[in-house]
């Protein structure tokens, strides 16, 4: 009994030292780029963040071109993500045989496990000539951006969506079915309702998978820093500023990039605490 409960004891001290260590790298990491972006923000004010015009060299950082940039980007991945997403988690759960929805399964882990610079690559190779030849401009596009991102996040999508599905209590499609519902009307009105949340944790995840990303986004988009004004138009994310010109900065111009990794960092709190309060906008 003694030793029993020393070893709970130990693991729960284990438990509690890794909880606290990773909440303390957090806060050190993002105490460092605060520490080093903050005095840019405060210095230019307004102008660093609905500034249209970067020119580190000549001491200008406005990176509201950056932050259209990523939320286009993004925002575009998960329109057409999403959808796809959504319906192939749907038909794997309810609709797919046994041995079809392993396949496919398997199919999207691997997926998930592609680096990101081959999917940048795929872009580079395919999608960025086929726009190029059927819709013009250089292809080297915001469209280009957001079919690659929805690409890579699909597995994530499908993954967590098709679980949560999995996860509604057997009870509750069958009380719809008992009640004269259709199958189509079960899964509308009572299984997507049920699996709310996890499909919204799948949709978090995907945009924070989508906004981060960095390798493919800088290899198809352009990397042009200014306000895109079609789908066609090139543009340059905050992580693509960060990649391009980490390694020759200095001075102003790498605390500028660590003050874009600061108003990155809030991007992606505000985007998240967004969805999360959507369906408590809807429910009332």
């Amino acid at each position: 009994m003694v030793n029993r409960r020393w070893c709970e004891k130990v693991i729960e001290k284990s438990l509690f030292f890794s909880t606290t260590t990773a909440i303390l790298i957090v806060f050190l990491i993002g105490a460092f780029v605060a520490v080093e972006g903050l005095p840019i923000i405060t210095g230019h004010g307004l102008s660093f963040l609905f500034g249209g015009t970067w020119a580190p060299l000549d001491g200008e950082f406005g990176i509201f071109p950056m932050i259209v940039g990523s939320l286009y980007v993004t925002m575009g991945a998960l329109l057409l993500g999403v959808p796809v997403g959504l319906a192939c988690a749907i038909y794997l759960a309810e609709y797919a045989p046994v041995w079809f929805a392993n396949l496919v399964r398997s199919a999207v882990l691997l997926l998930e496990g592609i680096p990101s610079v081959v999917y940048g690559f795929f872009g580079v190779v395919v999608m960025v000539p086929f726009i190029m030849n059927h819709f013009g401009g250089w292809g080297f596009s915001l469209l280009a951006g957001a079919l690659v991102l929805a690409l890579m996040i699909l597995p994530t999508l499908i993954g967590i969506s098709e679980d949560a599905i999995r996860a509604v209590p057997r009870a509750y499609k069958e009380g719809s079915l008992a009640l004269g519902a259709t199958h189509w009307q079960t899964i509308k009105k009572v299984l997507l309702p049920a699996a709310r949340s996890g499909i919204l944790a799948a949709v978090v995840l995907s945009l924070g998978r989508a906004i981060g990303e960095t390798m493919a986004i800088l290899m198809v988009a352009g990397n042009v820093a200014a306000i895109p004004t079609s789908i066609l138009d090139p543009l340059r994310t905050l992580t693509a500023n960060i990649a391009l010109e980490m390694g020759y900065a200095y001075g102003d111009h790498t605390r500028a990039l660590f003050a874009t990794g600061i108003i990155l960092f809030l991007v992606i709190m505000f985007l998240n605490a967004l969805l999360y309060m959507l369906p408590k906008r809807m429910e009332t």
